[in-house]
C-alpha cells in the first residue's frame, strides 16, 4: 500500500569499523558491527520511530517529528559511546576505541511503499551523511522548524550546503556539543576576559584556484565533487573530502573523507593527521587531502587566515580573487 506522508528521515553512519576487519578479519569484525548497529537502532524504537532498514555500517529511521528524530540521534550518539568506553575499560579490541557515529535528519514529504521510503527527505538524508564528522548529527532547516526554542540552542547554523544530486543547496545545521558549566563565565578576579582579534577570512590557493573566503561564506568544502565549495579535479580527493566551519572566533577543519586529511603549520611545523576529526585552523600553511603536505602522491591546498585589517597577505604565487 502507497502513502504520501510528512516524515522526518534519519541515516547513521558508523565509521572506524576498517580497523576492526584488519585486526579481527572479515567474519569477526561483521558480526561485531551487526551487533552494534543492531544496538544503536534500539534508538529508533525508544523514540517512537520505525527502522526502514539496516545498511551494512549503518541505518535507515523514519520518524513523525522532528523531535523524535534528533532525541534517538542524540541517544545512537550516547549508546555508542557507552560501547566504546566499555572497549576501552575491558582492554578489548584497540580498533572498538575508533568508532565514531555520524546522523543526517531532514524532513518532508516521503512515499512510504512496502516497509521503505522514497522522497527528496531520503535523499537529503543519505547524501548529507558525507558533509557529517566523527560524532556530529546534521539537520535541516526543516527539521529545526519543528523543536522545541531550548533544542534549537543547541544547533548552530552552517548556512547553505550543495549536496549531490539537488539543484538547490540546502540550510544544514550541526548540533554542538553541551556546554560545561560555567564555561561562559564572565569575569574572573582578573576582570572581564579579554578577547583576542577574531580572523575576518580565510585563504585557499591549489594550483591557479586562489580563493578568499569571509567568514559568511562558511562552511566551504573542499572536494573533487563539482558542487564543493571549493572543488579539486584530483581522482584521489573525495568528493567531500573537507569543510571549513567558522566557530564563531576561529575556523575549524573537519576530515569527511576515508583516506584523511593532513595539516602543517608554517612551511616546517608540525605535521598534524586527521581521521575523521577536526582542528583549529590558523597562521597559515598546508592542508594535504589524502596524504602529508608535499607527498606527490595527493594534492595540497595552501591556507592562509586573514585579517583584513592588516596589511595585505604575502602571496602563494599568484593574484587573489576574493569570492
Amino acid at each position: 500500500m502507497t502513502a504520501i506522508r510528512e516524515r522526518t528521515v534519519l541515516f547513521a553512519d558508523l565509521r572506524g569499523s576498517t580497523g576492526l576487519y584488519e585486526s579481527l578479519g572479515n567474519a569477526e569484525a561483521s558480526g561485531l558491527v551487526t551487533q552494534t548497529v543492531s544496538q544503536i537502532s534500539e534508538a529508533v524504537l525508544e523514540s517512537g520511530g520505525h527502522l526502514i532498514k539496516t545498511l551494512g555500517d549503518g541505518l535507515m529511521a523514519a520518524f513523525e517529528t522532528p523531535r523524535d528524530g534528533v532525541r534517538a540521534a542524540q541517544r545512537m550518539q550516547e549508546m555508542l559511546e557507552r560501547t566504546v568506553q566499555r572497549a576501552r575499560r575491558l582492554n578489548n579490541n584497540p580498533a572498538m576505541l575508533a568508532l565514531r557515529l555520524q546522523v543526517a535528519l531532514a524532513r518532508g514529504e516521503v512515499v512510504e511503499l512496502n516497509g521503505d521510503c522514497f522522497g527528496d527527505a531520503v535523499n537529503v538524508a543519505a547524501r548529507l551523511i558525507d558533509h557529517a564528522g566523527d560524532g556530529e548529527i546534521l539537520i535541516t532547516a526543516e527539521v529545526l522548524a519543528g523543536l522545541h526554542h531550548a533544542s534549537k540552542g543547541r544547533f548552530r547554523s552552517l548556512d547553505r550546503i550543495s549536496v549531490r544530486g539537488r539543484i538547490e543547496p540546502v540550510h544544514v545545521h550541526r548540533m554542538d556539543a553541551a556546554p560545561l558549566l560555567g564555561a561562559d563565565a564572565a569575569a574572573t578576579q582578573f576582570g572581564e576576559p579579554m578577547r583576542a582579534t577574531e580572523p575576518d577570512g580565510m585563504r585557499l590557493v591549489w594550483g591557479d584556484l586562489d580563493r578568499v573566503f569571509d567568514i559568511l561564506s562558511m562552511p566551504v568544502i573542499l572536494g573533487r565533487s563539482v558542487q564543493a565549495t571549493y572543488c579539486i579535479t584530483d581522482a584521489r580527493v573525495s568528493r567531500s573530502h573537507a569543510r571549513i566551519d567558522w566557530q564563531g572566533s576561529s575556523f575549524e577543519l573537519t576530515d569527511l573523507s576515508y583516506n584523511g586529511t593532513y595539516v602543517r603549520f608554517g612551511d616546517s611545523g608540525e605535521l598534524l593527521s586527521l581521521k575523521r576529526g577536526s582542528c583549529t585552523l590558523h597562521g597559515g600553511g598546508s592542508i594535504g587531502l589524502g596524504g602529508p603536505p608535499g607527498d606527490q602522491q595527493s594534492p595540497s591546498v595552501r591556507f592562509e587566515v586573514l585579517h583584513f585589517a592588516d596589511t595585505e597577505p604575502q602571496a602563494f604565487g599568484g593574484p587573489r580573487s576574493r569570492r
